[in-house]
């Protein structure tokens, strides 16, 4: 594709561009075009990942008035804010994610009521406190539709400092709470706003040696969750659960981001632990909404 060289000056030879086609002259070799941006030197790590976002349509950046709009947005948590949610921050809380997570958007609690009974929190990070309808985030997201990461991709602002549940940070969080006894039936439920205070953040793989050791922080804690979980998993597939077992190719990066390998991820106790009161919690709030009343009638609705 031709670019002229007067218009663009900048331009050197082995960069690495995006361009918009403006015209292919009967009996020209090759079509005419103007520069859209220059993506980096051919070749280089950063230069490759937003070409291959490019290359399928993906966005690659977020405009300056989402940019701004993200900066602009109060990260105080107000009194106000406390008054009007349940506080967890005094109940042990934790993450269990990746080791090369880069946002923490959901945590476990764990207390206990009585002996055999245990009150478990699934907590999911509030965006909606911090991105309102209609706003030029919630916008821009809808026409996103879904956020694609490449391998070394971060999310901005909101997604690794507001919305990330880090360990030692107070935070505003979503909850769905169950109180569940050894069985691990649901006894009760809450759904509602709350804030919480992570006191640990696992990797799988920490998480995954407490549970076969019996050993490290937090393992009472650790331990009663997967205890519970495995007995969801068990009851889950006694009911026809389908098991959908699948083989995850993990990269391992060097500083620059260069691959220098790949492996498989191995899914062991801890992710299924994470993943049992995740699919306890869509559930849950699936009968709920389901099964919604009406001036005490139950009205059914269709709900996933």
């Amino acid at each position: 594709v031709y670019l002229s060289k007067r218009d663009n000056p900048n331009v050197q030879h082995g960069d690495k561009v995006v361009i918009r086609s403006t015209d292919w002259a009967l009996g020209s070799k090759s079509p005419a075009g103007e520069l859209v941006e220059v993506l980096g030197r051919a070749g280089e790590n950063n230069t490759e990942m937003h070409a291959i976002l490019a290359e399928y349509g993906l966005p690659y950046h977020f405009e300056q008035k989402v940019e701004d709009a993200a900066q602009a947005i109060p990260s105080t948590i107000t009194k106000a804010d406390y008054a009007a949610r349940r506080d967890f921050r005094k109940i042990t809380t934790f993450t269990i994610d990746p080791a090369d997570a880069k946002d923490f958007d959901d945590a476990l609690s764990i207390r206990k009521i009585e002996d055999g009974v245990w009150e478990v929190g699934v907590h999911i990070a509030d965006v909606t406190h911090y991105v309102q309808p209609r706003s030029v985030i919630d916008t821009a997201a809808e026409e996103r539709g879904t956020s694609v990461y490449l391998v070394d991709r971060t999310p901005e602002i909101l997604s690794i400092d507001l919305c990330s549940l880090r360990p030692d940070d107070v935070s505003l969080c979503f909850s769905a709470v169950f109180t569940l006894n050894e069985e691990a039936e649901v006894l009760d439920k809450w759904f509602g706003r709350t804030v919480i205070l992570s006191n640990r953040r696992f990797t799988y793989e920490e998480a995954q040696q407490i549970i076969e050791t019996g050993k490290g922080d937090f393992a009472e804690e650790v331990l009663t969750l997967n205890r519970l979980a495995q007995r969801m998993r068990k009851t889950r597939f006694k009911r026809g659960a389908v098991s959908f077992q699948r083989e995850e190719a993990k990269f391992k990066l060097d500083a620059e981001g260069k691959p220098l390998g790949v492996y498989f991820k191995e899914q062991k106790e801890a992710n299924q632990l994470i993943e049992e009161f995740m699919l306890l919690a869509n559930q849950q709030v699936g009968v709920f909404c389901g099964h919604h009343k009406v001036n005490g009638r139950a009205v059914r609705r269709t709900m996933v």
